[in-house]
C-alpha cells in the first residue's frame, strides 16, 4: 500500500460535460447522506448531504471502474489493477496493489474488514484488512471477464460476468460453483438481495430469481444495454441502462414495465439505493441524477443547467417527404435514410453518412423506407415518380423492381412495415383503397373494399396486434385532418378524430404502453393524445409553431418529440406532462423524427440529417488537481487580483496532511462564506472565491490548522 500525496487546485466551478467528455462509470451510498460517484480520468464527485450539493477532485489519470461505500469507508476500483480506499472525506485517497495488472471491475466489502473484487481473466479476490491486501479467492471460476459482484451476507455472493457467467458462493468467496443460464449476452450487473439474486446486461437482458426459484427472464422489449440494477428485494428491482431508461419490477410488474420518469438524455450506467433516496449516472457527463422517492420521479443536482442543440450530419442529402429513416434490424449502430434517388447508411448512429446501392429508378423524392428486419437485402421505398411507385430491392439496393405503381399523397408517408409480423406490409394511396403485402413487399392487394380514404398521411399498427391499424388523412387547405382506425386488420374503418386542420402528418405509439398515442396537425399546432388505444382523441397542448414529425422513444415511451414543417421542435421526458423546446440549430423544413433510444434522437430535416446534442452543466462545490510537491512551512498568500471584481484567488501551502478550515468574514466579524473545510493531504492549493453576492467593502479571510493559523485582508471593489 502507498499513499498518494495529493496536491489539489481548488475552485467554485460549472463544469459543463458534453457527450465527449469523460463522466462516471459507478455510483454508491450506504448511507442517508454520503454518496460518492467515480470515473475516467480520476474523476470523483461525491455529497454528504444526500446529494443536495456536491464536491469534485481529480485523482491523477486514474480511470476509475466502480466505488463501494460501507460507513465512513470508500473503496475505488481502476482498470490498471490498483484499488483505491478513502474517508467519506474522500480527500485521503490511499492506493493499494492487487498483484493483478488487468481492470478490476467491481467491488464489494460485506464489513469494513472483509471485501472481494472481481475483474478481466477471472480475476476474483479477498481482502480481510480492509482493502490493503488481496489475496486470490477464485476456485471454480473460469477464465472470463467477471463485471460485478454482490454479496447478501458474509458468506453469500455472486458475481457475473461475459457469455453468461454467474457463478455463486455460499462459503465466503473459498470456492464458487457456476451457475447454468440460459443467455450468453454479457452480464454486466448483478445484486445479492436477502430474497433473491438480480442480473441485468447486453441487449435489454435480465434474470432474477428467488431464493430457491428458477431463473426469470422477462421480455424487457429493447436490445439497449442494461447496465445498473439495484433495489430492495426481489420484488423491487430497479435498472438502469440505454439511453437513460430506469425500470422496475414493482407491485409484480414482472416485465419492467414500470418507467420512473428522469430527466437524463444519455446512457444510464451504475444506480444505486438507502431507503427511498436513489442515485444514478451516466459515463457521458457529471450529472447524477437523485430521487427522494424511491424512484416514483428522478431530478437533475441543484442549479444544473441543460443545452439542446442540433448538430447536421454530413453525408446524405437530397429532396424527401415523410420519414425516410430505418433502423438495422440487428446492428444497433447501423440506421439507413432515403433521400433523393440513393439510400444511404450510416454506421456510427447518424453521425456519417455513405450512399449505398444503385440509385432508385425514376425517383426524385422518396416518402417511406423499409428495410426488412427478416432479411436485410430486401429493401422498400415508396418514392414520387410518374405514376407514383413502391419500388423494391432483394439485392442490398443493387437493382429495384416496381411492385406497385399507385399515387400517393406528395406530403405524406404511404408506406408502413407490421412491426409485429415483418413479412407484411401497407400501402394507403390517394383517393381511396387499403392494399396489403405478406410476402415482404413482393405483390399486393386491395383488402379494404376501395375505402373512400382522401390523401393518407401516415400508418401506423399497434404494438402486439396487427389487428388494430391507423391511417392519419389530410389534403392542404381542406381545414379537416382525419384519423381512421381499423381494428380488423384493414378491411374495416371507423373515423375516430377530425381536427380543424390540413392534415395529420404524423402519429407515434410505443410498444410499452399500447393505449397511449400522440398526433400532431398541420398547419395548426395542436399535438393531440389518445389514451384508450386510439378510440378517441383529446388536445394535449398547443406549440407556437405547426407540427409535422413526431415519434415516441423506442426504449422508454416517457420521451416524446414532436417537430414542425419549419425548424422547431419539442422534447418531453415525463410522458408529456412538461415540454421543452429544442429548436437550436434545425434549419429547412421539417420531415421524419427518430428515437432509437434517450441518448440517441435524430432528425430527418431539410436536405441532412440533424443528431440532437446534449450538454450538462453541473455546479459543483470545489474542483481539485494536482499543482504542486509538499511545500517546506505552512502558508497563506496574499489574494490576487487584491482589490478584486467579483473573483479572487486565495492560496494556501500544509506541509503536513490534517484538517484545514478556510472561512470569509466581513468587517464585522461575520462568517460570509466557507472555502475548505475537512482532512487535506500536504499540499499547495488555490481557492478561487467570487464575491458577486456580497457588497464592496473589506473583508477577512482565515486559514486555521492543527499547527498554524493566519488570517489576511482583501477589498472588495464594484
Amino acid at each position: 500500500m502507498k499513499k498518494l500525496i495529493s496536491y489539489f487546485c481548488i475552485a467554485i466551478l460549472c463544469v459543463s460535460i458534453s457527450a465527449n467528455a469523460a463522466g462516471l462509470n459507478s455510483v454508491h451510498t450506504s448511507s442517508a447522506t454520503f454518496v460518492v460517484a467515480a470515473g475516467n480520468q480520476g474523476n470523483i464527485l461525491y455529497s454528504n448531504n444526500s446529494g443536495n450539493t456536491w464536491n469534485r477532485t481529480t485523482i491523477g489519470t486514474v480511470n476509475f471502474k466502480s466505488v463501494f461505500t460501507l460507513g465512513s469507508k470508500v473503496w475505488y476500483t481502476s482498470d490498471a489493477g490498483k484499488v483505491y480506499t478513502s474517508s467519506t472525506a474522500v480527500t485521503d485517497i490511499t492506493e493499494s496493489n492487487t498483484g493483478v495488472n488487468t481492470s478490476v471491475n467491481s467491488v464489494f466489502f460485506t464489513d469494513a474488514n472483509t471485501g472481494y473484487i472481481c475483474g478481466d481473466n477471472g480475476v476474483l479476490m479477498k481482502s480481510i484488512d480492509g482493502g490493503v491486501t488481496w489475496t486470490n479467492s477464485n476456485t471454480g471460476i473460469s477464465n472470463v471477464k467477471l463485471n460485478s459482484i454482490s454479496f447478501k451476507d458474509a458468506q453469500n455472493g455472486v458475481t457475473v460476468g461475459n457469455n453468461g457467467s454467474v457463478f455463486v458462493t455460499s462459503n465466503g468467496g473459498s470456492s464458487w460453483t457456476a451457475e447454468t443460464v440460459s443467455t450468453t449476452r454479457n452480464l454486466l450487473a448483478v445484486k445479492y438481495y436477502s430474497d433473491g439474486i438480480g442480473i441485468a446486461g447486453e441487449w435489454g437482458t435480465v434474470l432474477y430469481r428467488g431464493t430457491s426459484s428458477a431463473w426469470y427472464y422477462p421480455n424487457m422489449k429493447t436490445n439497449s444495454d442494461i447496465r445498473g440494477i439495484e433495489g430492495e428485494s426481489f420484488n423491487d428491482i430497479h435498472v438502469v441502462g440505454g439511453g437513460g431508461f430506469i425500470r422496475n419490477n414493482i407491485s409484480g410488474n414482472s416485465n419492467f414495465l414500470n418507467f420512473e420518469r428522469n430527466p437524463m438524455l444519455a446512457d444510464l450506467v451504475s444506480i444505486s439505493k438507502f431507503a427511498n433516496i436513489g442515485y444514478a449516472v451516466s459515463s457521458l457527463n457529471n450529472a447524477v441524477i437523485r430521487t427522494t422517492n424511491g424512484g416514483v420521479s428522478w431530478e437533475l443536482p441543484s442549479g444544473t443547467t441543460v443545452s439542446y442543440n442540433w448538430v447536421s450530419k454530413p453525408g446524405a442529402s437530397g429532396n424527401f417527404l415523410g420519414n425516410n429513416m430505418c433502423l438495422h434490424p440487428t446492428d444497433r449502430n447501423t440506421i439507413f435514410i432515403a433521400f433523393g434517388n440513393r439510400i444511404y447508411r450510416s454506421t456510427d448512429k447518424a453521425e456519417g453518412w455513405t450512399a449505398i446501392g444503385n440509385v432508385i429508378p425514376s425517383s426524385n423524392t422518396p416518402h417511406s423506407f423499409f428495410v426488412s428486419p427478416v432479411d436485410t437485402n430486401i429493401w422498400l421505398v415508396a418514392t414520387e415518380a410518374s405514376p407514383d411507385r413502391v419500388y423494391r430491392t432483394t439485392d442490398y439496393g443493387n437493382t429495384w423492381t416496381a411492385v406497385l405503381t399507385l399515387n400517393f399523397s406528395n406530403y405524406g408517408q404511404p408506406l408502413e412495415m407490421d412491426q409485429n409480423n415483418p413479412h407484411t406490409f401497407y400501402f394507403a394511396p390517394d383517393n381511396g383503397g387499403f392494399w396489403k403485402s405478406t410476402d415482404d413487399g413482393a405483390t399486393w392487394n386491395e383488402i379494404s373494399n376501395s375505402y373512400p380514404f382522401r390523401s393518407p398521411c401516415d400508418i401506423i399498427v399497434m404494438h402486439d396486434s396487427s389487428k388494430v391499424i391507423f391511417v392519419a388523412d389530410g389534403i392542404t387547405g381542406s381545414g379537416q385532418a382525419n384519423i381512421f382506425r381499423s381494428i380488423n386488420g384493414g378491411a374495416n374503418w371507423t373515423l375516430v378524430h377530425t381536427a380543424s386542420a390540413s392534415e395529420i402528418p404524423s402519429m407515434a405509439n410505443s410498444v410499452f404502453d399500447q393505449a397511449t398515442m400522440w398526433c400532431t396537425e398541420w398547419s395548426g399546432s395542436n399535438i393531440y393524445k389518445s389514451t384508450n388505444y386510439g378510440a378517441n382523441w383529446t388536445t394535449d397542448h398547443s406549440n407556437s409553431f405547426s407540427g409535422w414529425g413526431s415519434d415516441v422513444c423506442r426504449e422508454d415511451p416517457d420521451v416524446i418529440i414532436t417537430g414542425s414543417w419549419g425548424a422547431s421542435a419539442t422534447i418531453s421526458t415525463n410522458g408529456g406532462q412538461t415540454w421543452t423546446n429544442i429548436s437550436s440549430g434545425l434549419s429547412g423544413h421539417g420531415g421524419g423524427i427518430l428515437i432509437p433510444d434517450r441518448g440517441y434522437l435524430v432528425c430527418h430535416q431539410g436536405s441532412n440529417v440533424y443528431k440532437l446534442n446534449v450538454t450538462y452543466s453541473v455546479l459543483t462545490a470545489v474542483n481539485e488537481n494536482i499543482i504542486s510537491a509538499v511545500p517546506a512551512d505552512y502558508n497563506l498568500s496574499q489574494n490576487y487580483p487584491n482589490p478584486f471584481n467579483p473573483s479572487t484567488t486565495i492560496s494556501y501551502s500544509l506541509p503536513q496532511s490534517g484538517n484545514v478550515i478556510l472561512k470569509i468574514y466581513n468587517e464585522t466579524g461575520k462568517e460570509v462564506n466557507t472555502l475548505a473545510e475537512g482532512f487535506r493531504n500536504a499540499g499547495t492549493y488555490e481557492v478561487n472565491f467570487n464575491g458577486s453576492d456580497l457588497s464592496s467593502g473589506i473583508y477577512f479571510y482565515k486559514l486555521q490548522t492543527s499547527g498554524f493559523t493566519s488570517t489576511k485582508k482583501m477589498i472588495l471593489i464594484k
